[in-house]
């Protein structure tokens, strides 16, 4: 024989072969009993063997069926276990994350350990990364984006919604004179994220004036720079909630201007579908949501005061 069988003859007769039944073999493979003896008839022919012996109420394995069927059977359990393993985590104990610097750093990693300390058998790999990189190449689980949720051949989850809020150092600005006036005078720092392109027509409508053409003294591409800058009295900035709520709590930053901008980007959790079931990234998603409640709940008591700017 020059070539194999047809790969469905030989499902039909592997089924057939297991039941002793064209009829259960039918019902396993959904359809009918005359497409199961079809194709085993035409394996017969091109095999130029009997496999069955066609009785009034049961089909019975020929010495030839009964002498082919392990070889059928071993070559479909290896298929099965190939496709099996697919979807199987080959590193059970470790978890390898992509994160945006920012988050990892202002909010992510002093958390951590809360999730080490719940699940102590994973060990937790942490890459900071600005661009998404490709999972199976980089083993990675799980990657935290902040984007639209729309990822090539990845399923997203959104994680949190974020917002734009005008924020400084608080020596920067005099209580007794008008604020507006004083942020147009003060530097600005920008973040060259794309979802920041809408955000400067919006402020400046709302405060009423035009920035300065040269008001701009610094461009970062990462937050955490930003902050940074921020925190040493170096201007003002729009810069998202979940980076500032902690420091404005504690008066490190302050908010001149009572108003925010909702951000056309919002924190994803991004993977192929089926990392989703792994139970370490179960575990994950499970803690970070719970943890990430603190920042919804800090956003809920301090936007009451703000005006949202369309």
């Amino acid at each position: 024989m020059d070539k194999l069988p047809s790969l469905k003859a030989l499902h039909a007769f592997y089924y057939a072969a297991q039941a002793q039944s064209f009829k259960l073999a039918a019902e396993r493979l959904h359809v009918t009993q005359a497409a199961v003896s079809q194709q085993i008839k035409m394996l017969e022919q091109q095999l130029g063997v009997l496999l069955f012996r066609r009785l009034t109420r049961e089909v019975v394995l020929t010495p030839e069926g009964l002498q082919l069927l392990p070889f059928v059977s071993k070559a479909f359990a290896l298929f099965e276990q190939g496709v099996a393993e697919l979807g199987q985590d080959l590193h059970p104990n470790r978890l390898t994350l992509s994160v945006l610097p920012s988050f990892a750093s202002r909010w992510l990693v002093p958390r951590l350990g809360g999730f080490q300390q719940q699940n102590p058998a994973l060990i937790i790999h942490l890459t900071p990364s600005l661009r998404l990189d490709v999972f199976e190449a980089n083993d990675l689980d799980l990657a935290v984006r902040f984007g639209q949720g729309e990822y090539s051949g990845l399923s997203s989850r959104l994680l949190q919604q974020e917002y734009l809020l005008p924020v400084c150092h608080p020596s920067l600005i005099d209580g007794n004179l008008p604020v507006a006036e004083q942020i147009a005078q003060l530097p600005l720092l920008a973040d060259d994220a794309p979802d920041m392109n809408m955000v400067w027509p919006k402020f400046e409508k709302r405060l009423g004036m035009a920035l300065p053409n040269d008001s701009t003294r610094l461009y970062v591409a990462d937050s955490t720079l930003l902050v940074e800058a921020l925190l040493s009295g170096q201007g003002f900035a729009m810069l998202r909630y979940s980076l500032a709520y902690d420091l404005l709590q504690k008066r490190q930053l302050v908010c001149p201007l009572p108003i925010y901008i909702k951000s056309i980007y919002d924190y994803y959790l991004v993977a192929p579908e089926s990392y989703f079931k792994r139970a370490k990234v179960r575990q994950f998603e499970r803690w970070i949501r719970e943890e990430i409640k603190i920042i919804d709940s800090s956003w809920q008591k301090f936007s009451v005061d703000l005006e949202e700017v369309d």
